[in-house]
C-alpha cells in the first residue's frame, strides 16, 4: 500500500476545501498522512511514495510566506524524484503563483504527476473533479 502525505495551509479555508476533497479522494486507498501546517510541521518527506502540497497564493502571487514558505524551502532538498502534486486558491491573478511553484518543483527534480489545480476561491465542480484526478495520479 503506498504510503501518500497531504501538505497544506489554508488561510480562508479555500485551500482546506481542496485539501478535503484530496484527502476524501484518498482515504481508505493508501496509508494516509495529513498535514495542516498552521497547527503542525512536515519536516521530511522520507518514507512516502508521493506528496500533494496545498497553498493559496498570497500578495504578489507567492506563497504564503510565513508558515508555507519556510516550510517548503527546508523540503526542497529532499525532493528530487519525489512524486508530488500542487494545489491552491487564490483571489485574484492568474495563477503565477502555481506556475512560479512548479517550476520551482521541477528545478528541486521533482515528478509531477499532473499539473497543478488551482481554483478562485472555493473549489467549484470542475476544480473537484481535478482534484480527484489528482488523487488519482499520486496512487499510480
Amino acid at each position: 500500500m503506498k504510503k501518500i502525505a497531504v501538505v497544506y495551509i489554508s488561510l480562508t479555508g479555500n485551500t482546506e476545501a481542496m485539501a478535503d476533497i484530496v484527502i476524501s479522494a484518498l482515504k481508505d486507498r493508501c496509508s494516509l498522512d495529513i498535514f495542516d501546517l498552521a497547527a503542525e510541521d512536515f519536516t521530511s518527506s522520507e518514507g512516502y511514495d508521493a506528496i500533494a502540497f496545498g497553498c493559496p497564493a498570497m500578495g504578489q502571487e507567492v506563497l504564503e510566506e510565513d508558515t508555507f514558505e519556510p516550510a517548503f524551502s527546508a523540503l526542497e532538498s529532499q525532493l528530487s524524484g519525489k512524486k508530488i502534486a500542487l494545489f491552491g486558491s487564490y483571489g485574484w491573478g492568474d495563477g503565477e503563483w502555481m506556475r512560479s511553484w512548479a517550476d520551482r518543483c521541477l528545478a528541486d527534480g521533482a515528478c509531477l504527476v499532473c499539473d497543478p489545480v488551482i481554483a478562485q476561491e472555493a473549489p467549484d465542480d470542475a476544480a473537484a473533479a481535478e482534484l480527484k484526478a489528482l488523487s488519482e495520479a499520486l496512487l499510480a
